[in-house]
């Protein structure tokens, strides 16, 4: 079992990384570049009041390191994409031991709730942000984001394998509670980049994360079978 649990998520964490490292460099990334050089721009380029504030938000140390562009960008996307995508896979297929995918279409649905927790949920209330845009606390948005996407997690699981009415409305309750309380925000909202440019990350963010998504429960899916075969 446990064998089969670490072969599954293995091959299935490195294609879907590769796919979404891939996905990132053609649609993503380029988006991130052009933010970034609206927050690098020096400040007397700059001439509105609202950018003031959200490049001061958003001051960096100096002495940081981060990956240039070029090949190390693209080996730390790779590697952090990696790590991602293998340690969700490891929770898919630990979840098909519960219960087994019976066709591996079924992968779709389990790629399906892994993006509605992961990432359409949270980011009803923290939607991806660009480079220079004002935000609130990071470990307040840290617990919120952890909080909400094991609340969907929960309610999914009541919905759809949940018997009797009780544990519908329950996991129903689940779902909106976060979305009630709201997400953490800034206390005024700014950004660097034009708006147009913050739309197309995030649209650009959402589909590219659901493509990833199903190809983790459809590749995933194919293998814990294949395996158990």
């Amino acid at each position: 079992m446990i064998k089969r649990i670490a072969q599954t998520a293995g091959y299935t964490g490195l294609l879907a990384a590769l796919l979404l490292t891939l996905l990132q460099s053609l649609w993503v990334s380029p988006l991130i570049l052009q933010a970034e050089t609206y927050e690098n721009a020096p400040v007397a380029e700059v001439h509105t009041h609202a950018a003031h504030e959200a490049e001061a938000a958003h001051s960096h140390d100096p002495e940081a390191w981060a990956p240039a562009d070029g090949w190390q960008r693209l080996l730390s996307t790779t590697g952090a994409n990696l790590v991602v995508a293998v340690g969700f896979a490891l929770m898919l297929a630990g979840l098909y031991t519960l219960r087994a995918p019976t066709r591996t279409a079924e992968g779709v649905l389990w790629g399906l709730a892994g993006f509605a927790v992961c990432c359409l949920a949270p980011n009803l209330g923290l939607p991806p942000e660009l480079p220079g845009t004002a935000a609130a606390e990071l470990g307040l948005r840290q617990t919120w984001w952890i909080a909400t996407a094991a609340s969907t997690a929960v309610a999914l699981a009541l919905l759809i394998f949940g018997r009797g009415w009780l544990l519908k409305i329950i996991g129903g309750l689940l779902l909106v509670l976060p979305h009630v309380v709201g997400a953490p925000q800034p206390e005024a909202h700014h950004s660097l980049a034009p708006a147009a440019l913050e739309q197309q990350f995030v649209i650009a963010s959402l589909l590219t994360n659901a493509v990833f998504w199903l190809a983790l429960g459809l590749i995933s899916a194919w293998l814990y079978r294949r395996s158990a075969a």
